[in-house]
């Protein structure tokens, strides 16, 4: 079956200041207890803010680090999971009722692509 990691993508700007609320923390829970009971989820986690981050570029045949938070970006990634779908449409599936656990306020994207093998 294919593998697919879907990135979650927020903008750190606009994000609730106080993160996810109690319902959202439960209801999101509840899905991914869900999903790992039905077998897809293989691995899942939210990321630290970019402001612990460091990019690394290589361009021109040398190396450039650049410490975040980086904010030319509107968006950034701020978790991934991946899971073992039977179809793409399997995994969108999943991913649409990710996204609706979320309270009308908030605005994620979540790109989902399968895994290459091989």
């Amino acid at each position: 079956m294919p593998r697919f990691m879907t990135l979650i993508r927020i903008d750190e700007q606009n994000a609730p200041a106080e993160g996810p609320s109690p319902e959202l923390q439960e209801r999101m829970g509840a899905l991914l207890e869900e999903i790992t009971k039905a077998g897809v989820m293989l691995d899942t986690a939210g990321l630290t803010p970019t402001s612990e981050g460091t990019r690394v570029t290589w361009s021109g045949g040398k190396l450039s680090y650049t410490d975040g938070p980086f904010t030319e970006s509107k968006e950034v990634i701020g978790g991934y999971s991946i899971v073992q779908a039977k179809d793409k449409a399997e995994a969108l599936e999943w991913t649409k009722r990710f996204l609706q656990t979320h309270e009308d306020y908030w605005t994620i994207t979540a790109e989902v692509r399968e895994i290459a093998e091989g």
